[in-house]
């Protein structure tokens, strides 16, 4: 059977109902990457998200009801050193409670042209070190309590994707801890 898969925005899920995201679902739309990208309402005003934390968790639990399963991404990286465990740790608490099948992470890149970048250049955005990428990453999976498939790209030489994240945890959490030191 085929259906369809869509990369969207919490924004994107605000304006349907949960009977209009059924209908949806009955035409064939099975799964939806949701790109939050944090679950700290300051970072996500930070990057302009246009969302809040609630909204989060307001439109998962729409598509929970409508039947859809959902994917949320973690961004590594993109709160900076100012505010990167309370990204790392709100994030994983949000994303805990909305329980969606899979959990995504990936880390930021300062492209040249975006204003992340420029802020960089100007001091006003501090990126963390791959050791401090690292390290977030680890306390994004300390704190995420969700059984998911976990999925992460991340440079370091290490795999840490599969099914049955909480049966791996452990596993996860030492295999960044040696990669770390």
């Amino acid at each position: 059977m085929e259906y369809i898969y869509a990369c969207t925005r919490v924004t994107d899920i605000k304006n349907k109902t949960v009977e209009q995201l059924k209908s949806l679902k009955d035409m064939g739309l099975r799964e939806i990457s949701l790109g939050s990208e944090s679950g700290d309402d300051w970072t996500l005003e930070r990057i302009n998200k246009k969302c809040s934390a609630a909204d989060i968790t307001e439109q998962c639990a729409k598509l929970t009801e409508a039947g859809i399963d959902f994917w949320l991404c973690f961004l590594n990286g993109v709160a900076g050193k100012e505010h990167s465990l309370e990204h790392a740790i709100h994030s994983a608490e949000l994303f805990s409670q909305c329980k969606p099948m899979l959990v995504g992470t990936g880390g930021l890149t300062l492209f040249p042209g975006t204003p992340l970048l420029e802020e960089a250049q100007r001091g006003e955005f501090t990126p963390l070190s791959e050791k401090e990428m690292l390290i977030e990453l680890k306390v994004f999976v300390e704190h995420l309590t969700c059984d998911c498939y976990f999925n992460t790209h991340h440079t370091s030489g290490i795999h840490l994707s599969g099914p049955d994240f909480l049966k791996r945890k452990d596993n996860i959490i030492r295999a960044l801890e040696h990669e770390i030191e």
